[in-house]
């Protein structure tokens, strides 16, 4: 009887220790004193035999967490690591550029102020995520959403407090091509097949990729629109290209040697953001130190026993994995699921930081025209503390496009500007 009993005991540990999704956090290194947030680190498992081993960090919201909107946050790539996120663009702590050897956190509240944040690391290979079988590391475009869509049901039966907030799929650059398909799918599992539903609202991208080939294109006229190549050569790539920049099998041999000429005059720009030196990240001097020190935090062991990190699971920490290989890039476009998430009557929310040359601004703009809604409020400016943050403009479809003046690719370029614009729209205001 007494086995019998024991055998009970540990039978109930066991289960009760497999139904935590993860761990609240109440330190970390760098960062002195208790954390005045709450952050919950772990695990969700993925797949038949919860083979993909998906991390995630969540952060409660500091207002109402019981209301307040949910938001998944999908750092672009493929392959960077949600921890970039946390860190630098919505930034509920943020890293001191110091010392390696020294590094410090401080505690910011941008986005937590008025949200609930998962930042998923995803897909498997990025940040602290990991498979438990090297065969399934085949990974795709639509594949991703799947799986994304799994680990949010399986996140939300976890935490069952949460089903009812409203839920919004948030990300920035590659986030563009896996975002739409994902509020998509999500849509169609509530009605179709899979319990509990998700309250999904809407949708949050920031400088998205939606059609590389469209957004290739657009880079030459960007190019000519902040002054990097000369009116003349503009206007010959015009006319001998045919303003067909981006698709290279169509291109005469004189399009070529003129794009030659263009890309002597690009190549040495920070792309990310045009303004910024392009220069080695170990330079203490240069804004891209903050990604050298990350590594260095990310990859100290103490570090990773705080984050309840799986030991061995992975090997060196990355910002950014592009060896996430192969990857089947198989959705080639997503402006169909921008239009079908417009006739869902789904919000969104598109920007750009108006510096970014990965994915310039006017291509963002050449799609949503696409769409073909009617403009309900025109360009104008939108204010920061009585300054010109960005522009913007409204459509019938609910969506909302903005400009951050003098951001980049991401929102580290402009934290404050870019949560005052998210603060506004989320709670409904106009920009």
């Amino acid at each position: 009887m007494r086995l019998t009993l024991k055998l009970i005991a540990l039978l109930l540990l066991a289960l009760s220790h497999h139904a935590e999704s993860g761990s609240i956090l109440k330190s970390l290194p760098g960062f002195e004193g208790p954390l005045p947030f709450e952050l919950e680190t772990g695990y969700i498992g993925v797949g038949d035999e919860e083979d993909l081993q998906m991390f995630y960090y969540f952060v409660k919201s500091e207002n109402n967490p019981q209301e307040d909107p949910l938001l998944i946050w999908l750092t672009g790539g493929p392959g960077c690591s949600s921890l970039f996120a946390i860190l630098f663009e919505n930034e509920s702590i943020h890293m001191l550029v110091t010392k390696p050897s020294n590094i410090f956190l401080i505690f910011l509240k941008f986005w937590i102020q008025m949200a609930n944040i998962i930042f998923l690391d995803q897909p498997v290979g990025a940040g602290f995520s990991y498979s438990r079988s090297p065969f399934l590391n085949k990974v795709s475009d639509t594949g991703e959403v799947k799986i994304i869509h799994e680990f949010l049901q399986k996140w939300l039966s976890k935490h069952p407090e949460f089903l009812s907030n409203p839920f919004y799929v948030a990300g920035d650059s590659y986030s563009g091509k896996i975002g739409p398909p994902l509020v998509q799918e999500i849509s169609r599992g509530n009605y179709v097949c899979c319990k509990p539903p998700i309250n999904i609202q809407g949708y949050i991208l920031g400088n998205p990729i939606t059609d590389i080939k469209w957004e290739d294109n657009y880079k030459i006229p960007y190019a000519h629109g902040m002054a990097l190549i000369s009116d003349e050569l503009y206007e010959s790539l015009k006319r001998i290209c045919k303003g067909n920049y981006g698709n290279v099998s169509s291109r005469t041999t004189e399009c070529l040697e003129h794009i030659e000429i263009y890309n002597k005059c690009t190549e040495k720009l920070y792309t990310d953001h045009i303004l910024l030196p392009d220069c080695d990240m170990t330079s203490p001097d240069c804004f891209l130190y903050r990604y050298f020190l990350l590594s260095k935090w990310a990859n100290n062991e103490r570090v990773r026993r705080a984050l309840q990190v799986t030991k061995g699971s992975i090997g060196e920490w990355r910002r950014c994995n592009y060896d996430v290989i192969p990857y089947n890039y198989d959705i080639q476009s997503t402006v169909p699921f921008h239009m079908n998430n417009s006739i869902s009557g789904f919000r969104s929310l598109i920007y750009s930081g108006d510096h970014d040359m990965v994915v310039p601004f006017i291509a963002t703009q050449a799609w949503i025209r696409f769409l073909n809604y009617s403009i309900v409020d025109d360009w104008r400016p939108w204010m920061v503390n009585d300054q010109i943050a960005g522009y913007t403009r409204s459509y019938a479809n609910k969506m909302t496009f903005a400009t951050i003046k003098g951001g980049g690719h991401t929102a580290e370029y402009k934290p404050n500007e870019t949560f005052v614009m998210f603060q506004r729209w989320i709670s409904g205001q106009p920009l």
